[in-house]
C-alpha cells in the first residue's frame, strides 16, 4: 500500500501544477463559533504563482483547525521544530517512549490526558499515534504544497510522512496524506509498523454562506508485543554479552497487538441570510462514524497471563463502532458574540462474537447503547478577548453532563493570559465494563459509574517567561490494577476508586538568550493528595536544551546545534498490559532518576530541515538503569538523522 500511495502521490504533484487555480488571497468569511485567526507570518518566502503573475507570498498558505483557528505554514528552524522531529510530530514534553519506535508512551505529565464525556472504545495504550477529530488540519492554498518527513529509526526501517494540498479553486481544497513507520527494534519480538492515511475537503462559498469541512482516515497499528525483560538483573549488569539487546530473555516471543480504524467525518454550516450582516443565524450539522477494532494475538500461549480457555493460537478480537450526529442552530451578533444552541445523537457497538460463562456469572457479547444530549455553547471576541463556553447534558438516562468555560486576554502580540474551567460527568470507556479474551482472568462484565473530573487550568505566555496551572479534584476514577501475587503473573482487572484524588500541576517554561547561544528551559511540578496510590506522578520532569544559531556559507544555511538534558524523579511508573493496551497501576518497582542527553545538528537550507542527533548519547556512562516502564528499558544510544522537505509549486 505504502508504494502505491507514492506513486500516486508523485502522479498528483505533476498534475496539480495545472489543476491549481492562480489565487491571490483566501476568501475564508466568518464561520460560527470561531476561536480565532492568528497568521503566522514570520517566514518571508514566496513563490511566483506564474512567470509573470503575482507573488504568493507565506502567509496566504493555510492550515485551519476544525475551530476555525488559522495559522500559516511555516518553514523556519526554531528549537520547536526540533521538539516535535519524532514519530507523533509533536512536542512530546510529558510522555516517555518505549525502546522502538511507534510503540507506547507512558505518561509523566497527568495534565495531558484529555477526557470526552461519551464512552469511549478504551485501549488508551494504543492510541498516541491513533489521530483524531481534532487532530486533523484543513488548508487553503495559492499554489500547491507538498511537504515530506522522513527519518531513520531504532533498527531495519524508516519512518515516512507525505503530504500534498491543493486548492482546485479559491475556495475548494484538497489534501492527502500518509504516515508510515517500520521499525523492527533492537529487542526480540518488538516490531511496529503503522500506517496514518487522511485525507480531507474543505469549501467555503464566495458570500461565506456556506463553509464545510471532510475528512477520511484509515489507520493501522500493529505492534510485537513481548511483554518485556524477564530478568532485569541481565540488563541491569552492564555485561557485555547482554549489549546485544536481543540475547535478553523476554516473555512473549511471537505475540502481536493489532488496532485499526476508520473514519468519515464531516462538518458543515448554513448561513440563513443572504447577505453577512450584524445579526446572523445559522444551521450547523456535524456527523461522524467511525469502526475500530482491536487484536491481541499469541500463537503460543504463554503463563504470563494466567490460565487460558485454549492450548494454542489465542486470538482476542474487540469491535466498535459509533455513529455520531449533531445538529444545531446559532445566533450571531457581530458585538455581543454567538449563541446557539444543539441537540446530539450518540450511538455506539461494542461486541465480541461469543456469550461467556464462568464463575463470575455471564460475560455477554456486546454493549449497546444510544445517548442524546442536549447543549448550548456561546463565543465572543472583541479586540484582545476572546471567550468560549459551553454546556450540555444528556436527555437520555446515562447522566452525562459537560460544563466547560473558557477566556482569555492577548493585548498584544507578545502577552497572553487565559483560563479554563470544565465540570464532567464522564462516562466509563466501554473496555472498563466489557471484556472477552482467551485468557480466563480477562474476562468481566461490569456497571462502573460515571468518572466525576472537575479541572481549574490557568495559563500565562508572556515575553518573559509561559507558566501553566492546573488544578485537578477526581472522583470514582477508573483505572486497571494486577491482582496477582506472583511477579511472573499478570492478572489485570479494571477497578474503581471511590475517593477523591487531588492533583495538582505547574509547568514554567523559559528560554534564555545571549548573542547566538540560548537556554531553552521547561520544569514540570505535579503533586498529588490520596488515601492510596492510584495516581502516581513524578514530582518534577525537566528539559533544558543550550544551542548555538547561526548562518553559514553566505547565509545559505542556517544552523542550530547544542544539548537537550531531559530528567524525571523517580516514581511508581504505570506498567504496560499488551492483552489490554492499556496501562496499570503498580507499586513494585520505581523508575526513573536518570538522565537523558541528545546531541544534535539541524540545519535549515531554503524551505528544508535538516536534523542529525545522537539521542542519549549518556546511556553507557551512567548505568543501565533507564526503563521506560517497570520491565520496558528506555532507549540505547542511537544516532539517527532525517528532514523536512516543502515543495511550493
Amino acid at each position: 500500500m505504502t508504494k502505491k500511495l507514492f506513486v500516486f502521490l508523485i502522479f498528483m504533484m505533476g498534475i496539480s501544477v495545472f489543476a491549481q487555480k492562480t489565487l491571490n488571497k483566501t476568501d475564508q468569511k466568518l464561520q460560527p463559533l470561531p476561536t480565532g485567526n492568528t497568521a503566522d507570518t514570520s517566514s518571508k518566502n514566496s513563490k511566483s504563482t506564474a512567470d509573470n503573475g503575482p507573488k504568493a507570498t507565506i502567509d496566504m498558505y493555510k492550515v485551519i483547525t476544525l475551530e476555525r483557528d488559522t495559522t500559516a505554514i511555516d518553514t523556519s528552524l526554531t528549537i520547536y521544530k526540533d521538539y516535535i522531529f519524532n514519530y507523533l510530530r509533536k512536542d512530546n514534553f510529558g510522555l516517555l517512549p518505549f525502546a522502538n519506535d511507534g510503540q507506547t508512551y507512558n505518561t509523566l505529565q497527568y495534565s495531558l490526558k484529555a477526557y470526552s464525556p461519551y464512552p469511549e472504545f478504551g485501549f488508551r495504550a494504543k492510541h498516541f499515534n491513533y489521530l483524531e477529530v481534532n487532530d486533523i488540519r484543513y488548508f487553503s492554498v495559492p499554489t500547491p504544497l507538498t511537504e515530506l518527513y522522513f527519518k531513520t529509526v531504532q533498527e531495519q526501517g524508516q519512518s515516512l510522512d507525505a503530504f500534498i494540498t491543493l486548492n482546485t479553486h479559491e475556495r475548494l481544497n484538497f489534501s492527502i496524506a500518509y504516515k508510515g513507520l517500520r521499525s523492527l527494534g533492537k529487542y526480540v519480538n518488538q516490531l511496529a509498523s503503522t500506517g496514518n492515511f487522511r485525507f480531507t475537503a474543505n469549501y467555503v462559498t464566495k458570500s461565506g454562506r456556506y463553509v464545510l469541512n471532510a475528512h477520511f482516515t484509515g489507520q493501522d497499528l500493529l505492534n510485537q508485543e513481548n511483554g518485556g525483560i524477564i530478568n532485569t538483573q541481565d540488563f541491569e549488569s552492564g555485561n557485555d554479552d547482554f549489549k546485544d539487546r536481543a540475547r535478553l530473555e523476554v516473555y512473549l516471543k511471537d505475540a502481536e497487538s493489532f488496532l485499526k480504524g476508520n473514519r468519515y467525518f464531516i462538518d458543515h454550516a448554513f448561513r440563513i441570510n443572504q447577505n453577512d450582516n450584524e445579526n446572523n443565524l445559522y444551521l450547523t450539522h456535524q456527523f461522524n462514524f467511525e469502526n475500530k477494532i482491536f487484536e491481541f494475538r499469541e500463537p503460543t500461549v504463554s503463563d504470563r497471563f494466567g490460565d487460558s480457555y485454549v492450548a494454542t493460537g489465542i486470538n482476542d478480537k474487540t469491535s466498535y463502532s459509533r455513529l455520531y450526529n449533531k445538529v444545531g442552530a446559532i445566533y450571531e451578533n457581530k458585538t455581543l458574540g454567538q449563541i446557539g444552541f444543539y441537540l446530539d445523537d450518540f450511538n455506539y457497538n461494542y461486541h465480541y462474537n461469543t456469550i461467556i460463562v464462568n464463575s463470575a456469572g455471564i460475560v455477554p457479547s456486546q454493549i449497546k447503547d444510544g445517548i442524546n444530549t442536549f447543549g448550548a455553547q456561546y463565543a465572543y471576541r472583541k479586540k484582545s478577548w476572546k471567550g468560549k463556553a459551553l454546556y450540555s447534558n444528556s436527555i437520555t438516562n446515562q447522566g452525562l453532563s459537560n460544563i466547560d468555560i473558557s477566556l482569555s486576554w492577548q493585548p498584544d502580540d507578545y502577552n497572553t493570559v487565559s483560563f479554563r474551567v470544565q465540570k464532567m460527568n464522564k462516562l466509563p470507556d466501554v473496555n472498563y465494563n466489557l471484556y472477552q479474551s482467551s485468557y480466563v482472568a480477562y474476562n468481566w462484565s461490569n456497571d462502573f459509574k460515571n468518572e466525576k473530573i472537575n479541572n481549574l487550568i490557568v495559563k500565562a505566555d508572556t515575553q518573559w517567561a509561559a507558566a501553566e496551572l492546573q488544578l485537578s479534584v477526581f472522583k470514582d476514577q477508573l483505572y486497571y490494577s494486577n491482582d496477582s501475587a506472583d511477579p511472573k503473573v499478570l492478572l489485570v482487572s479494571p477497578k474503581q476508586y471511590g475517593n477523591t484524588i487531588n492533583y495538582l500541576s505547574l509547568k514554567v517554561s523559559k528560554e534564555i538568550q545571549y548573542g547566538r547561544f540560548a537556554l531553552d528551559n521547561t520544569l514540570l511540578y505535579q503533586k498529588t493528595a490520596q488515601d492510596d496510590d492510584v495516581l502516581n506522578v513524578p514530582q518534577l520532569v525537566t528539559r533544558n536544551t543550550l544551542y548555538y544559531s547561526g548562518y553559514f556559507f553566505k547565509k545559505a544555511m542556517f544552523v542550530q546545534t547544542g544539548f537537550t538534558f531531559s530528567y524525571f524523579t523517580k516514581y511508581f511508573a504505570n506498567d504496560y498490559n499488551p492483552v489490554l493496551g492499556e496501562f496499570y497501576v503498580q507499586n513494585q518497582k520505581e523508575i526513573g532518576n536518570f538522565p537523558m542527553v541528545d546531541f544534535f545538528v539541524n540545519a535549515r537550507v531554503r524551505q528544508t530541515r535538516i536534523y542529525l542527533k545522537a539521542e542519549h548519547f549518556n546511556s553507557a556512562m551512567t548505568g543501565n538503569d533507564f526503563y521506560s516502564a517497570p520491565n520496558y528499558p528506555y532507549r540505547d544510544f542511537v544516532i539517527r538523522f532525517g528532514l523536512v522537505w516543502n515543495f511550493f509549486q
